[in-house]
């Protein structure tokens, strides 16, 4: 497989950046294709701004979604830009790895994110009608691809539990995983997560090492969340909500977008 690593810490010296080469590692040991797009090495510019549309006239107003797809269809998006969107074609698996810093990923990243990602190849795609609403959610130029997600975080596992303070981990990751990752159409697996990062012992590291490189062993094979599709039958469209009767009783928020086993809806 082809797998894109997206890095996303200031240090290489780091635990993220140990991680990092052990997961590469395994990957290259496995017979993968990898490439790793290490932000803070690139120099990564995150804002967008009008220095990203240079087809753009000095006194349009810039409305960032029409002057991405514009910039898209043109094949006038800057440089760096139209290196990572070739990498993402390019790879069969995508990788985000990072710290999580303030409930989310870093703004270096959030960036990446808000320039690769234009209108046009990461969303804006497909028909809107009475049956469809796009080709996202589980549809869209990314379909067909992996996604997963290397984080560390330094409060406990325990913090991150169904019922510690941070929240669970799967909720603060759901926007990443659900909105970042299956909106353009990516399978996505579930995540690897180390807690405690500024306090992993020389033998804590080397079973979190284990782990990391039974994952990449198994990045083919392991199931994806199983996110709703939206337009698989289990969404009212175009308001885009759950049909009525879909998910178990009193259950609410997130955790209502992933299917159950026993779900009755359309399959």
């Amino acid at each position: 497989m082809k797998v894109l690593l997206v890095f996303a810490h200031p240090e290489p010296r780091s635990l993220n950046g140990a991680l990092r080469d052990v997961a590469v590692a395994e990957l290259q040991r496995q017979g993968h294709e990898v490439k790793v797009s290490d932000l803070y090495a690139q120099g990564w510019k995150s804002a967008v701004d009008r220095a990203d549309f240079p087809g753009l006239a000095p006194d349009e107003q810039l409305v960032t979604a029409a002057a991405s797809k514009a910039a898209f269809e043109a094949g006038q998006l800057t440089q760096d830009v139209s290196d990572e969107i070739d990498k993402l074609r390019w790879a069969d698996v995508l990788i985000l790895q990072f710290p999580l810093w303030w409930f989310t990923m870093p703004a270096i990243l959030k960036g990446w994110v808000d320039r690769v990602y234009a209108c046009g190849f990461a969303y804006g795609v497909g028909e809107h009608s009475d049956k469809r609403w796009g080709d996202r959610y589980g549809e869209g130029n990314m379909a067909g691809k992996r996604a997963m997600l290397i984080v560390t975080t330094g409060g406990w596992e325990q913090h991150y539990g169904a019922r510690g303070v941070n929240g669970p981990i799967n909720d603060l990751l759901f926007p990443i995983h659900h909105g970042i990752l299956f909106y353009p159409g990516f399978d996505v697996l579930p995540p690897f997560v180390v807690h405690q990062a500024g306090h992993l012992d020389e033998a804590r590291f080397e079973a979190t090492a284990e782990r990391l490189r039974e994952r990449m062993r198994t990045l083919a094979t392991t199931a994806p969340m199983p996110y709703r599709r939206q337009n698989g039958g289990d969404y009212l469209i175009p308001s885009m909500e759950l049909r009525p009767g879909l998910g178990a009783p009193g259950r609410t928020g997130f955790a209502l977008h992933v299917r159950e086993e026993d779900s009755a809806s359309p399959r």
